[in-house]
């Protein structure tokens, strides 16, 4: 869909950054000013893949979208290239235009010439992507864990040390990034999919900084390392408390923005701690690997109050290349008809081979189809975290060939959860 004649795209350099940032505020209402946003890098990957919308004889911008080209996005088995969307909005005063479906169709396109086979986003709103054939693919869980909550012993943990120090990037940031960016491969040989790092500058820059004034009242960051008995750092955790005085006693928060540990003991240390500061009565942390470690340590799960919430969206652009640049869990050969209303190149039939843990030859085919799908669903189950029987039960693949299915799921699914521990 093009842009209504007076409206056009335009390229965006960080010299508007002031301009994004008023549309921004428009978008997602905030109690800051341009002004203090102004003071803290936004972690835009300005010039080449900063995009803006712009109508004749109105000042700044109607609508903006931008994209990180992520070099190493993990896939099951593997890691790839993705065009990864973040910062869309259009103006409220320009809604119903076709603007938001004119930036996603560039966005596409821009893609695809830049070798991405597949997007992928976080969802502002989850209604929203699924008509562009994005289609969920991890959720993540957000705990509340009491003060003092016990959890099964582990071997080692008591030999690893702890240090407690105040967020400072300079000393601090690559050591994070690097336990970060390790614990996406592991286990050896599988990775977590999903696990996006700050792989960009611009994304380092965006997650070290500590403004004041995006605290939300909290104190500064702090930081949990825990090291091994050579010293290496095995585990981290950044944090920020709150305290109340309710009566005659406090009311404390510990709130985790990320928790990572590279193995069982360092897991256990690093919420060990975290588990009995001084003053708290609770832990709170968001995005959490559905299959992460604190959920098989704790001795009662019911009382975290796990909640689930959707986190990744994937968008295949490119069929063939995103299903052969894939691992598979399990042997497969099965005939694929995918539809795609928006990028009409994947729609057909498509006969993918695979044997177990291996990658997969993808060609077309004119063969009868076993499984029958829109893109949509085939993003769903692309970090293998969704599975084809959900989808068949809820009525949203149709089974062709009932022979078909278990092997479909098996194959697309992977040992390890996929997740991603930020939003970006």
């Amino acid at each position: 869909m093009p842009l209504p004649a007076d409206y056009r795209l335009v390229t965006v350099p960080e010299t508007r950054q002031r301009d994004v940032l008023t549309l921004d505020v428009w978008a997602f209402p905030t109690e800051h000013t341009v002004d203090k946003l102004m003071t803290t890098p936004p972690g835009l990957p300005w010039g080449e893949r900063t995009f803006a919308v712009e109508r004749d004889g109105i000042p700044g911008y109607t609508g903006f979208h931008a994209t990180y080209a992520l070099q190493a996005y993990p896939v099951p088995g593997a890691e790839v290239s993705c065009g990864w969307l973040t910062w869309v909005g259009v103006h409220p005063g320009h809604r119903r235009r076709g603007i938001l479906r004119a930036m996603i169709e560039h966005h596409f396109a821009d893609c695809l010439a830049h070798g991405e086979a597949f997007s992928a986003l976080t969802a502002s709103e989850p209604s929203i992507y699924g008509r562009f054939g994005y289609g969920l693919a991890a959720n993540v869980l957000s705990l509340n864990i009491p003060r003092g909550a016990a959890l099964r012993s582990v071997a080692g943990s008591d030999a690893l040390s702890v240090e407690l120090a105040e967020w400072d990037a300079a000393a601090h940031s690559d050591l994070v990034a690097d336990i970060h960016r390790e614990y996406g491969r592991l286990p050896a040989g599988l990775g977590r999919p999903g696990w996006a790092t700050r792989e960009t500058a611009d994304m380092r820059t965006y997650w070290d900084a500590d403004p004041e004034h995006l605290r939300g009242g909290r104190e500064s960051r702090r930081l949990v390392v825990v090291r091994d008995a050579g010293g290496r750092p095995t585990a981290f955790a950044a944090f920020r408390r709150t305290l109340k005085w309710e009566g005659m006693g406090s009311d404390g928060t510990v709130h985790v923005r990320e928790a990572v540990a590279l193995d069982a003991a360092s897991a256990h240390r690093l919420w060990t701690v975290l588990l009995d500061l001084d003053l708290m009565n609770r832990v709170e942390v968001d995005n959490v690997a559905t299959d992460d470690a604190i959920m098989r340590l704790l001795v009662d799960p019911r009382a975290v109050e796990p909640k689930y919430a959707d986190h990744t969206w994937v968008r295949l652009l490119d069929v063939p290349r995103a299903l052969a640049e894939r691992r598979y869990a399990g042997d497969i050969d099965v005939v694929l008809e995918v539809t795609d209303a928006m990028v009409p190149a994947n729609a057909g039939r498509w006969r993918v081979v695979a044997s177990a843990f291996g990658h997969a030859e993808v060609t077309p085919t004119d063969a009868e189809p076993q499984l029958v799908l829109d893109v949509r669903e085939l993003g769903s189950v692309h970090l293998g975290s969704v599975t084809w029987t959900s989808l068949a039960q809820a009525g949203l693949i149709e089974v062709r060939d009932p022979a078909a299915l278990a092997p479909a799921a098996v194959a697309w699914s992977w040992p390890v959860a996929a997740a991603a521990n930020w939003v970006f």
